[in-house]
């Protein structure tokens, strides 16, 4: 019967797979990483959030498909927690950690990934509906929405814990990977070449979506007399959703590669060399969405701008009237209600252009 190790620290791990941490975070290296992963983060966080906070914000962004958009933003934010930790928890303390805090580490990392593919799945699905119906918007009522979205997330939290539930080599050290100390590389190979196939099958669904709107909006438009813009739209969606899907697919490739090699036990591939670098171009892609929606949707821009604006404005306003003595808040009637016209002003700039004006999503 194998021993088992539960009560190691990570050194003793590191030390059996011959795993050198010292070097690789040290130093000038060290610093120029924790900067860079330091902005990275805390534009994941300001951008998603506003993500997040103009689809709740825009009721022409409370439909299923937005909906989704929103929880793959919130899964990018959760990404920016996992990096944040690891930022933390990584280098020369990497040796000094338990192997319950070395299994969060990486169960974050992993319920990050996973959430964010189910979610592509999902939104795959929903755009299947409503193109398959040459409709902008699917069917899908807000509690079959509601239920997906808890669904991703309860598939990604169980993805993530797998290794702590007993996918591990705690009891067989001498299957232990090289860049995951305590996964087994079974694990690794089952987790890389799965992912894998759902990017594959992922792209050739979301192309052949593409191929069928691109070619049904082209008979379409000679036979009906809607706006230009109307039968664009399904087109537009397919294109930002296929921009994400790539720049998902782009990022996370590399660093699966790595792992699938790692776990097939390549000695001669130099993954310890590269894996830092895939990790941050993993962590690349969730700082890339924000930046594709609102690049590709016009009205997800103006509504983040609007917030933006609105959120300095309102700064600005309360420094001035903190500044403004009492005797002259006082002073007559017609000063006071000013500045209750100014506040209303500034309150109907703040609240235009949600619900007027036509989109371009």
């Amino acid at each position: 019967m194998n021993e088992c190790y539960y009560d190691k620290r990570m050194d003793f791990f590191y030390n059996q797979t011959k795993t050198d941490t010292a070097d690789e975070w040290t130093g000038p290296q060290l610093i120029v990483v924790l900067c860079f992963g330091t902005f990275f983060c805390l534009f994941i966080f300001i951008s998603n959030s506003l993500v997040i906070a103009a689809v709740v914000k825009n009721k022409r962004f409370h439909f299923p498909f937005y909906y989704l958009l929103a929880n793959l933003a919130a899964a990018d934010f959760f990404a920016g927690i996992a990096y944040v930790f690891l930022m933390f928890n990584t280098g020369p303390v990497s040796k000094t950690l338990t192997v319950n805090r070395w299994f969060l580490r990486q169960g974050l990392l992993d319920t990050s990934l996973t959430a964010s593919l189910v979610n592509l799945l999902v939104i795959a699905v929903e755009r299947h509906m409503s193109i398959m119906r040459m409709k902008i918007h699917s069917n899908l009522t807000k509690k079959r929405v509601t239920f997906l979205i808890i669904s991703i997330w309860a598939i990604a939290i169980f993805m993530g814990a797998v290794p702590t539930l007993g996918w591990n080599c705690l009891c067989d050290i001498t299957v232990c990977s090289s860049l995951a100390p305590i996964y087994s590389r079974s694990y690794l190979i089952f987790w890389s070449v799965l992912n894998l196939v759902v990017f594959f099958i992922m792209v050739v669904v979301y192309i052949r979506i593409y191929m069928y709107v691109q070619r049904k909006t082209n008979v379409l438009s000679s036979h009906t007399s809607g706006s230009i813009s109307r039968r664009r739209t399904p087109v537009k969606l397919m294109k930002t959703v296929m921009t994400v899907l790539g720049a998902f697919v782009v990022c996370w490739t590399p660093g699966l590669v790595v792992l699938l090699l790692d776990g097939l036990n390549c000695t001669h591939c130099g993954i310890q060399n590269v894996k830092r670098w895939f990790l941050l171009l993993a962590l690349l892609n969730s700082v890339m969405n924000p930046i594709i929606y609102s690049y590709k949707d016009d009205e997800m821009w103006g509504t983040m701008k609007r917030m933006i604006c609105c959120f300095s404005e309102d700064k600005s306003h309360n420094r001035r009237s903190s500044q403004i003595p009492s005797t002259v808040l006082c002073r007559t009637t017609d000063t006071s209600g000013h500045y209750i016209e100014d506040g209303i002003i500034q309150g109907t700039i703040c609240g235009k252009g949600d619900l007027g004006g036509k989109g371009n999503s």
